[in-house]
């Protein structure tokens, strides 16, 4: 697949495109990934490619003729065009396997106060990486570039996807390695028996766990099998058994024992 970054800023992306996955991927022909500069397309004989807003108010609004100029030189009939926002879409792990679907990206990095409203009428939908504001898209690109990247058949094996946070609607659960024992923190025992079955139904639990520790909205409307359900009603009694404990340990009668 193909994703093009449509930015004011194209020297962000020097380290990020030549790291880590991002690299691989790019070196086994599996994606190509460039950064084009806006700047590049404005007729503006100073160069800028912003202008005050009309009707007043603070900061700088980027152009429609720079950045729908950038945009057209790159568009194709197979594009999806993504404008980085915040009050766009919420970027998901079920968007980036949507995404990764796609022949060709285009993600359109704003700046300064934002776009020109008028902009929007050129892209196919808007994205957010979540409920803050950044000074600029380049980074929500990189985030959505990464995640979509990693997705493309063979740049990591299918097998590391699967017990992914979110993958399957549930955080993943805790991973240990050696030594066992480190400063008194000890690894799970199940985890050290080789008994695969007996460590899978952990792991599953221990997901189960977490997801309902950190984040419970994704166990609202979640179609659970029976054997999830068993395992959650065992957490749910664990965690309940161990609120009463430390209730009892902070107790005034226990507090009065200790003194």
């Amino acid at each position: 697949m193909k994703i093009t970054i449509l930015t004011l800023f194209p020297e962000m992306f020097e380290g990020f495109l030549t790291t880590s996955i991002i690299k691989k991927a790019r070196l086994k022909g599996l994606a190509e990934i460039e950064a084009v500069d806006i700047r590049e397309f404005t007729d503006d004989k100073h160069n800028r490619v912003d202008e005050y807003p009309f009707g007043g108010g603070q900061g700088m609004i980027m152009k429609c003729q720079p950045v729908l100029d950038c945009l057209k030189s790159v568009r194709t009939s197979q594009s999806r065009v993504l404008l980085m926002g915040p009050t766009g879409q919420r970027f998901t792990q079920a968007k980036a396997r949507e995404l990764v679907k796609q022949d060709h990206l285009i993600l359109l990095c704003g700046h300064y106060e934002g776009f020109d409203a008028r902009i929007r009428a050129y892209v196919d939908e808007e994205i957010s990486i979540g409920d803050y504001v950044l000074t600029g898209g380049e980074l929500a690109s990189m985030v959505i570039t990464d995640a979509v990247t990693r997705l493309v058949p063979g740049v990591i094996t299918e097998e590391s996807h699967l017990d992914e946070s979110f993958e399957n609607g549930l955080l993943e659960y805790p991973q240990y390695t050696r030594p066992v024992d480190y400063e008194g923190h000890t690894v799970p025992e199940v985890l050290l028996s080789g008994h695969h079955e007996n460590i899978r139904k952990f792991r599953l639990k221990e997901s189960l766990r977490l997801t309902l520790q950190v984040r419970p909205d994704l166990l609202e409307n979640r179609s659970f099998t029976k054997e999830e359900r068993k395992l959650l009603d065992e957490v749910l009694e664990e965690e309940e058994a161990k609120a009463e404990a430390l209730l009892r340990s902070e107790s005034p009668e226990n507090q009065e024992n200790l003194e």
